[in-house]
């Protein structure tokens, strides 16, 4: 069997507003819902809507040969439902079609997987159902935010039933060996991995329109000769990309879809490669070994880790300061607070905090809504300040609440003593047994009183 597995990440996140520091304590919501929908909307015209309906006809044209596979975010679902229904729509239809599989994630897209177990499984289990609720799947298969993986990470996945996870074929994690195999965990052998090739995935994915590339232009049949120079005895090419790919990152006018429309066919008719949804790989290749990942990779930059997120102070203690607060909205019943946090948690915000300037710049700065990445840092930190004073408050109304209901409780046992004691004291007075010892001392008396009598 050699497959090619084509996966696209889905997501688009909630953009804080211009959040001043004299909004701090004053005002509660943070959102720009003017950005949040104009953006949606426009990515949903350039690339979501036009791709998902060259999907559905590559899908039908095929007849069950051509297969793909998506993690959608919950954040992106929540958009859709909010701003762009059609959108939510086109993917339902092609889930109809058998032929798509939808991934597991973390509902917030978010990095909870490197500071609380706890939070990630809330997160994955509330992503789980929504997946179930759109689609009527239930996911086999888990994806981390921005393919983040470690041996521990992917322990944990396996603990919640999953079957495989997808994550970066990393040049510091392979060495000489190829992405191009079934991969398992080093420390829970049964959970599967699909290990992302890279360069195949990337020369669509960013050089596609690149003219100064010396490959440009791409064609379908180009692509197709560099598919069919795999070794014969690798298995599996995994092709892993944003979905934004298709006419937001590489235009309409680059000719991106005019490729897209042509590559199946061309797969078909020239090389030996088939499509297959990660369950299929997962389920028909054998494992050849083990990936060892001690420390979290990523597919993110060159580096390929986690410095897109946590490669600064900035980032740090935004990061760290957000998951402090955590054990303290357990003590709080306001889905508002709970929403919050969880839009917080959303990767993109460290991500606009990087000051990777250099080779991954450009990236670095796509849909960037501030100028500067201490802009950023700032403003993230004055939602953060009032979100804290907001839970501070909450917990302060819980531990009132309490004081309150153990007040109630207190003053109901008081009157329940009070009346038991009424009873008691009651009973006392009128006791049988007070008689019976009344009784006992008058008959002695009596008794004297007749024997004198005799």
């Amino acid at each position: 069997m050699r497959t090619i597995c084509l996966y696209f990440q889905v997501h688009q996140p909630f953009r804080f507003r211009r959040y001043r520091f004299f909004d701090i304590g004053n005002d509660h919501y943070y959102y720009d819902d003017y950005s949040n929908e104009s953006i949606l909307n426009k990515v949903a015209a350039k690339c979501y809507l036009p791709a998902n309906e060259l999907m559905l006809d590559l899908i039908n044209k095929h007849k069950g040969k051509f297969k793909i596979s998506y993690s959608i975010s919950g954040i992106a679902l929540e958009q859709f439902r909010l701003y762009a229904p059609e959108v939510l729509d086109s993917f339902k239809r092609l889930a109809e079609t058998g032929q798509v599989e939808f991934l597991s994630e973390t509902f917030a897209h978010s990095l909870s997987s490197l500071n609380s177990p706890r939070e990630f499984r809330k997160q994955v289990d509330a992503h789980r159902k929504l997946i179930k609720e759109h689609f009527g799947q239930e996911p086999a298969v888990f994806r981390n935010t921005e393919l983040i993986y470690s041996d521990e990470i992917g322990a944990m996945v396996a603990d919640m039933g999953f079957k495989a996870m997808l994550t970066e074929g990393a040049k510091h994690v392979l060495g000489w060996k190829s992405p191009n195999f079934l991969y398992c965990n080093a420390i829970k052998p049964k959970l599967k991995l699909l290990l992302k090739n890279f360069k195949l995935s990337d020369d669509i994915a960013f050089r596609f329109s690149n003219k100064a590339w010396p490959e440009y232009p791409l064609t379908a049949e180009k692509y197709v000769a560099w598919l069919n120079q795999v070794p014969a005895n690798e298995e599996v090419v995994n092709l892993f990309m944003d979905y934004e790919t298709f006419g937001e990152h590489q235009w309409k006018e680059t000719g991106i879809f005019e490729f897209l429309k042509a590559l199946p066919g061309i797969v078909f008719k020239d090389s030996p490669f088939s499509f297959s949804t990660p369950s299929e790989v997962a389920r028909k290749l054998q494992v050849v070994s083990a990936a060892h990942v001690p420390n979290p990779i990523s597919w993110a930059d060159e580096e390929r880790d986690l410095t897109a997120w946590l490669g600064n102070e900035m980032q740090n203690e935004a990061f760290n300061k957000l998951y402090s607060l955590e054990e303290m909205l357990d003590n709080t019943d306001d889905d508002a607070l709970r929403q919050d946090f969880a839009y917080l948690q959303v990767s993109d915000h460290f991500y606009y905090m990087s000051t990777k300037f250099f080779s991954d710049g450009e990236v670095h700065s796509y849909f960037n809504p501030y100028d500067t990445p201490y802009d950023a840092f700032i403003n993230y930190m004055n939602v953060l300040s009032d979100f804290e004073i907001r839970v501070n408050a909450g917990q302060k109304s819980h531990e009132n609440n309490d004081v309150a209901r153990l007040s109630k409780i207190i003053q109901e046992k008081d009157a329940e003593i009070e009346k038991m004691e009424k009873k008691l004291s009651a009973v006392r007075k009128g006791s049988p047994a007070k008689k019976s010892n009344t009784a006992k001392k008058e008959n002695p008396a009596k008794k004297i009183t007749g024997s004198r009598k005799k």
